[in-house]
């Protein structure tokens, strides 16, 4: 039976935005393994997907020389036992370390990326560096796969991919007969959401000061926060900051969840005021569902909209910029509001299916 091998910084991330991929190799007879560190999520891939899973000794956010070393054996001792047919590496940290194993073992593998990360959006000379080994890897890819056109330039402009084909994706596509349709909230405060991992360079601390300063003028809103605490990153949020704007009564924190179409269903505007994305997978699931978004006007955010149609662009870093188009969205009319909703659905229909992502990825084998 082929192997097919897919690498994550985290089960999470395997569970909630490539289930269909595995679900779709499992399906062409491939045996899938999955290759994350162990989270809540881990059994899921097992129990509910039929995969197996590996549980990877991994820290998103050290730098440390000793664990690094480490994951990197554990890695090449995984690769040398199974000797997979093809490895599909997603989020940076797996896109280098597993693709330097499988260019060394010569396993043919595909880089995704979706988004540059804390090594782009920061400069250091450690970063640097990971960018350097990032382009030595890429360049020994059979595929690499982007999600907006703006990351794809930076790699070609830091010659950070040689000869190697790249694709362009829709991110990692919206699973349109999930994610159906449903209309506005008649009944209650306007209510905006965030989902993402709670990290500084996803724009959390900006949502939070937005809701401060909007709550702070009398709006009667309902401000939600959805993610996972403890994430392993260097811009991680911590429990004790989450606690204090809750106690403030500037947000509530909803948690981590493996469904978030009850929260947006119950939601009128997404919110994600990111430092720079891939395509956000967050701002297509609500627009399949009939919801615009505010999103910052940077890479992969602004490509997630179509400004003024589908969403809204706030300036990155800005809690005030953000505060403003909140504020002004809040006041729009239902009818207003409705018509953004509806283009946000068909847009995804017409560019966004992860039907399309799944494909891309089958003809890699």
């Amino acid at each position: 039976m082929p192997v097919v091998f897919l690498t994550s910084n985290t089960s999470w991330y395997l569970y909630n935005f490539r289930r269909s991929t595995i679900t779709a190799l499992r399906e062409q007879g491939k045996l899938v393994v999955c290759l994350s560190p162990m989270d809540e999520f881990s059994q899921r891939l097992v129990d509910e997907l039929g995969a197996e899973h590996i549980a990877l000794p991994l820290d998103g956010k050290s730098t440390g020389a000793v664990q690094e070393l480490r994951s990197l054996r554990f890695i090449w001792s995984v690769m040398r036992r199974y000797r997979p047919d093809f490895v599909f590496n997603f989020t940076v940290k797996m896109n280098i370390y597993c693709g330097l194993v499988c260019a060394l073992q010569k396993i043919p593998f595909a880089n995704n990326i979706s988004g540059l990360g804390t090594a782009f959006i920061h400069d250091s000379w450690l970063f640097r560096r990971v960018r350097q080994v990032y382009g030595l890897v890429n360049r020994r890819a059979r595929q690499l796969f982007f999600q907006n056109e703006e990351d794809l330039s930076v790699f070609l402009s830091k010659e950070l991919l040689g000869d190697t084909p790249y694709t362009l994706l829709p991110g990692s596509g919206v699973d349109l007969r999930r994610f159906q349709g449903v209309p506005l909230p008649e009944d209650g405060p306007f209510t905006f959401v965030m989902i993402a991992r709670l990290l500084g360079d996803k724009g959390v601390r900006e949502y939070a000061e937005a809701c401060r300063l909007l709550k702070g003028e009398g709006l009667t809103l309902r401000c939600l926060l959805v993610g996972p605490l403890g994430v392993s990153n260097r811009t991680a949020i911590s429990e004790d900051e989450v606690a204090r704007w809750q106690a403030d009564g500037i947000l509530e924190y909803v948690g981590a969840t493996d469904d978030v179409r009850p929260l947006i269903e119950q939601s009128h505007v997404l919110v994600l005021p990111s430092y720079r994305e891939g395509m956000p997978r967050t701002v297509l699931e609500a627009a399949a569902m009939g919801r615009p978004a505010i999103v910052t006007d940077v890479p992969g955010c602004r490509h997630a909209i179509e400004p003024n149609v589908t969403g809204w662009l706030c300036e990155v870093r800005n809690a005030r910029s953000l505060a403003q188009q909140m504020r002004r969205v809040s006041r729009m009319s239902p009818s207003e509001l409705q018509s953004s909703g509806c283009a946000a659905r068909q847009r995804m229909e017409d560019q966004f299916s992860e039907d399309v992502v799944i494909r891309a990825y089958l003809n890699c084998l």
